[in-house]
């Protein structure tokens, strides 16, 4: 079993570091940094998630997919079109349907942020507004139905942003479970890396007596 982890927008496979320390398991961890899969090209949510279905598809055996944000993103469309694939699926601070408002909001912060401010994040400014701009009509809703494996839903405390659609998916996922994480934000693996551990160890656990 490949577990694999996979961080939002603005973030880095480094994010995951912390919260992967308290972790003990024999199990192989993954965190793919996601602008590795953009090489160079402009950037589309269609060519990052070409790249990490190609990423999937090259494991042997199944995968336990975790992801945050754009990472959760890109988990749950694998779990919709591989469900022979994957064996578990965790999704933090995830939306199924893109608020577009929100999204539009987003772009406009990055506009007016100097090109310094995503130094260190493996894709520039106009990488970030051309990657969240291709994303606005992405919509999973009428398609969560074709999910096979369990399903854990995790929102930080505080991600006001991303509350709703976690609840949203917990009542249109069939034995989804869902667990808001106390004392967090929307980075939840930054905001409580232990307690975020001790949570996804406990499911991984459950459906995986070999973790």
């Amino acid at each position: 079993m490949q577990y694999i982890f996979l961080h939002g927008l603005g973030q880095t496979a480094e994010s995951w570091e912390q919260m992967l320390q308290t972790i003990h398991t024999k199990e192989p961890l993954a965190c793919p940094s996601l602008s590795d899969w953009l090489h160079g090209e402009l950037a589309s949510y269609d060519i990052l998630y070409q790249n990490f279905e190609n990423y999937c598809d090259s494991i042997t055996g199944p995968v336990g997919l975790c992801g945050l944000s754009l990472g959760g993103v890109l988990a749950l469309q694998y779990g919709i079109e591989h469900p022979e694939k994957v064996h578990s699926l965790t999704l933090i601070g995830t939306q199924y349907r893109m608020p577009k408002r929100l999204l539009k909001a987003q772009n406009l912060i990055f506009r007016l942020m100097p090109d310094k401010a995503f130094s260190g994040m493996g894709l520039g400014k106009q990488g970030f507004i051309r990657l969240s701009h291709s994303m606005l009509e992405l919509d999973f809703q009428n398609r969560l139905g074709q999910l096979a494996c369990p399903v854990l839903i995790i929102c930080g405390e505080k991600d006001r942003a991303n509350k709703l659609a976690s609840f949203q998916l917990k009542e249109q996922i069939h034995g989804a479970e869902l667990v808001v994480l106390p004392h967090s934000g929307h980075e939840a693996n930054l905001d409580a890396p232990e307690n975020l551990a001790l949570i996804l160890s406990a499911f991984f656990r459950k459906h995986d007596p070999g973790f």
